[in-house]
């Protein structure tokens, strides 16, 4: 899974975020972003409230939350969404000793790679680098 400080540097480089059921995040507060959630219309839906989108949590009873913005949620894009992010750009990926090799096109005629233990994280790190 993508860590928090990657997922941070994903919005900080102006990644937008629609949510959509499947997608998981954390809160982004210091004691909660250990707890990672997923939308679903059983327990967290997007909905909308004066123009705004909200994370509502619905009978959640081992939390005490109603509903969160999207600015404190943070945003922990799966390995499809962040392919999707890399779009055709990623060449190839590939197992190594030090771990996933994901090898992209920075711009034609020249690629890079990242490599990282975690496939993810791979992908995180090929598109913070575009």
């Amino acid at each position: 899974m993508i860590s928090v400080e990657l997922a941070r540097a994903l919005v900080d480089s102006g990644v937008l975020w629609e949510p959509a059921a499947g997608d998981r995040f954390v809160i982004d507060a210091q004691l909660l972003t250990g707890q990672v959630f997923w939308i679903s219309d059983l327990t967290v839906e997007v909905q909308t409230f004066r123009d705004q989108s909200l994370l509502g949590f619905n009978g959640t009873t081992e939390w005490a939350l109603d509903s969160v913005t999207l600015d404190q949620a943070l945003w922990l894009p799966r390995e499809d969404q962040l392919r999707e992010l890399l779009g055709d750009r990623l060449e190839t990926v590939r197992r190594t000793d030090a771990g996933w090799e994901a090898t992209y096109a920075v711009r034609p005629g020249y690629v890079q790679s990242v490599t990282d233990a975690d496939i993810e994280c791979a992908y995180a790190r090929a598109v913070l680098s575009l």
